[in-house]
């Protein structure tokens, strides 16, 4: 890459390996010449950590063998440099604390309905930002065609591009499931929309990302402005920095939304593993 680029280089650095799928290690190199020759020297460090994904589940009625999941990670960067205000804990209120109070309240929402024909999992998990590893454990311990719909829930604590009473819905063209979200909400203020960074790769970018290559409709709800969310990744996500009112509205907009799959009534159709990078 040349170094004219040198600022997106920097910035690869936050992207996962499964955003460029490859049978081997892929290397990005930064210079204003094209190299006729390469020499790397890597070291590893292996750190052995003991992490959990942590879930609930309502059974289901007369669809008990067919699964809704509803997630978010609880995870995030940890303890790091300390910045000028002296402060080095990224506390990741909304990356995605938001996404994982969303799966609480509605997982207390569809118990207190008790109209679930399908079974519903409401799953936390870990080891998101350091490369999705506890949505990949958690998808080897399901058969994929058993899952109906996954919501994957990912910092819904700003508002989106839009305003408030809107977000937006990864991978939206690759299933019919935005539609239905759409189609339940008819009459109210809120709105979906499909997902205004695709050169982001957010799709790929979160814990949806395992089971939608498994063919399962599996997308990510989020509000995140992705080219200018001043927060992301910083010591200064924060509580104080999220609208909880809105958040709120975004909650129910997905309670609502989802409810047809919920109940049985529909069901979206499948992923194409095939088409998927």
């Amino acid at each position: 890459m040349d170094t004219t680029h040198r600022k997106i280089f920097v910035s690869l650095a936050r992207y996962k390996p499964e955003t460029y799928p490859s049978e081997r290690s892929v290397f990005f190199v930064l210079s204003d010449k094209i190299p006729s020759r390469y020499s790397l020297e890597a070291t590893h460090e292996f750190t052995e950590m003991k992490l959990a994904n942590v879930a609930g589940v309502i059974p289901g009625k007369s669809k008990k063998e067919e699964y809704v999941i509803f997630s978010a990670h609880y995870d995030h960067l940890g303890i790091g440099k300390t910045n000028e205000a002296m402060d080095s804990i990224f506390n990741g209120a909304n990356d995605d604390a938001s996404g994982t109070t969303a799966v609480i309240v509605l997982a207390s929402h569809f118990k207190k309905l008790n109209n679930n024909e399908r079974t519903l999992v409401f799953t936390a998990f870990t080891a998101e930002e350091v490369g999705g590893f506890g949505s990949q454990y958690f998808s080897q311990q399901f058969d994929p065609s058993s899952i109906v719909a996954m919501f994957n829930i990912e910092m819904i604590g700003t508002e989106s591009k839009w305003g408030t009473n809107s977000a937006f819905i990864t991978g939206y063209e690759k299933t019919d499931m935005g539609k239905m979200m759409e189609k339940n909400l008819e009459g109210s203020p809120f709105k979906f929309y499909p997902d205004p960074y695709p050169e982001q790769q957010l799709f790929y970018r979160s814990d949806n990302a395992t089971l939608a290559r498994l063919g399962v409709a599996a997308h990510t709800i989020s509000t995140s402005k992705m080219d200018v969310e001043k927060f992301y990744h910083t010591q200064d996500d924060e509580i104080e920095t999220l609208d909880l009112k809105n958040m709120t509205e975004i909650i129910k907009a997905i309670a609502i939304s989802s409810t047809s799959i919920v109940t049985g009534k529909e069901t979206p159709s499948r992923v194409d593993a095939k088409k998927l990078q």
